[in-house]
C-alpha cells in the first residue's frame, strides 16, 4: 500500500522512494494498492493548482514507474477515516464555503453540494492525462481498479440506505466516466441490518450498526469485485488462537456469499496483524500471514471466488514516518519475505502466468518446490 502524501515532502525524495518501493514489488511479484489522500489543501478552484501540479504529478510518477516495472495498481479515491483528510476534510470545506451542515462528517455521504465536491475530484482524476506518458487515467491498462472510499462507514444512518444511495450515484458516476477499469467499494466486510441471515458472522454486534452492508453494497451492478478487510486485532480482544479461527472463518463466510450471492470475485483489499498485542510474537505474524495466502491459494485452485489478497502494510526504508502497528519492511524478516515469494509463485502456475512475470520472479519460482 503506498499513500500518495506528497505536502512538505520534496518532490525528487517522493521519486526516490518511488523506485524503492517498485523495486520491492517486482521482487516479490505484487499488486500495489495506491491511496489518493487530498490532504489539508482548500478544495475546487484553490486547490487545482496543487492537486494538478504537485499531487498529481506525483501520482503520474507513480503510475508511469509501475508501467515500466510491469506492476499494476487500484487506486482508492477517498477515505472515510481522518487520516490524510478523508470524508472530514471535504466537511470542512463546504463549512468554510457557508454550506448549512449537521454535526457529523457524514455529511460528506448526505449533502449535495460535498457529492459535487467529489465528482469534480473524481472527474479530474480518471481524465488526467500522465505527464510522463501521455495516457489518461481512464484509459492505463497499469491501473488495474478504482476504489471509491476507503472503510466507509455512515453510523447516522444505521439502516444503511444513506451509503447506499450514495454508492449508487458514485459508482454509476465513476463508470460514465471509465468503463475500461474494475470497481470496487472498499468495504470492511460488515453484515448490515438488512442482511440479518449473516449478521452472526460479524466479529460483534456493533458491526451491523456502522451503516454499511457487504450483501447489499457489494450486490450494484456498477461494483465488479467485492471487498473485505481482515483485523482481528481491531475488532475485538481475545487471544491470538481465537483471532487466527475468526479470521478463517470471515474469510470462508465472505467467499462463499462471492459464490453463491454476490456471483462476483473477492478481493481481501486489507490484512494485517498488530505487533502492539500484549501477547504478540513475530512468528504469530508470519502464521497470520499463511493461512490467508493459503485460503486465497485454495481458492484460486477450485475456480472459488476469493481472488487474492493485499497486505497492509509493506515498507522500504525511509517510510518510517508512515509506519503504524501493521508495517512491515519484508526483506527485514526471511521467512515472512519467503511466504510471499512462493504465494506469488503458486498463484502465477495456477493461473499459467508464469511466462509473463518479471525475471527475478520467474527465475525464483524456477528454483523453488512450492
Amino acid at each position: 500500500m503506498l499513500w500518495i502524501i506528497v505536502k512538505d515532502q520534496e518532490l525528487e525524495e517522493f521519486y526516490k522512494l518511488v523506485l524503492r518501493w517498485d523495486s520491492l514489488y517486482v521482487e516479490l511479484g505484487l499488486l500495489m494498492m495506491v491511496d489518493i489522500m487530498l490532504c489539508r489543501f482548500p478544495l475546487v478552484d484553490l486547490m487545482k493548482e496543487f492537486l494538478e501540479n504537485v499531487l498529481l504529478q506525483a501520482l503520474d510518477h507513480v503510475i508511469a514507474e509501475a508501467r515500466k516495472n510491469g506492476i499494476r495498481l487500484m487506486l482508492s479515491l477517498v477515505n472515510n477515516l481522518n487520516a490524510f483528510g478523508g470524508k472530514t476534510q471535504y466537511v470542512k470545506w463546504a463549512e468554510k464555503e457557508g454550506v448549512a451542515l449537521s454535526s457529523s462528517n457524514d455529511s460528506f455521504f448526505y449533502d449535495p453540494t460535498i457529492r459535487r465536491y467529489f465528482k469534480h475530484y473524481v472527474k479530474t482524476v480518471l481524465t488526467r492525462r500522465n505527464v510522463y506518458t501521455g495516457i489518461e487515467y481512464r484509459d492505463d491498462p497499469t491501473i488495474f481498479a478504482w476504489e471509491i472510499i476507503n472503510e466507509p462507514r455512515c453510523m447516522t444512518d444505521p439502516s444503511g440506505d444513506t451509503l447506499q444511495d450514495w454508492i449508487e450515484e458514485m459508482s454509476t458516476f465513476v463508470k460514465s466516466i471509465d468503463r475500461k477499469h474494475l470497481l470496487t467499494v472498499g468495504l470492511e466486510g460488515f453484515y448490515g441490518r438488512k442482511s440479518p441471515k449473516r449478521s452472526t458472522g460479524n466479529p460483534e454486534f456493533w458491526a451491523a450498526d456502522l451503516g454499511s452492508d457487504f450483501i447489499r453494497n457489494s450486490m450494484l451492478s456498477t461494483i465488479d469485485f467485492a471487498s473485505v478487510h481482515i483485523y482481528p486485532d481491531h475488532w475485538f480482544h481475545k487471544k491470538f488462537e481465537e483471532k487466527l479461527k475468526f479470521a478463517a472463518k470471515w474469510m470462508l463466510s465472505h467467499i462463499e456469499d462471492g459464490d453463491k450471492e454476490l456471483r462476483k470475485p473477492i478481493m481481501f483489499t486489507e490484512f494485517g496483524l498488530s505487533n502492539e498485542n500484549e501477547d504478540f510474537e513475530p512468528v504469530q505474524r508470519d502464521r497470520f500471514y499463511k493461512m490467508v495466502l493459503d485460503i486465497i491459494y485454495k481458492s484460486a485452485k477450485r475456480n472459488r471466488s476469493g481472488a487474492g489478497s493485499f497486505f497492509w502494510q509493506f515498507l522500504v526504508e525511509g517510510m518510517e514516518l508512515y509506519n503504524d502497528d501493521f508495517g512491515i519492511v519484508p526483506w527485514e524478516r526471511p521467512s515472512t519475505y519467503q511466504l510471499i515469494t512462493e504465494q506469488s509463485c503458486r498463484l502465477a502456475r495456477e493461473h499459467d502466468i508464469l511466462p509473463t512475470q518479471t525475471e527475478y520472479l520467474k527465475d525464483f519460482c524456477t528454483r523453488t518446490s512450492v
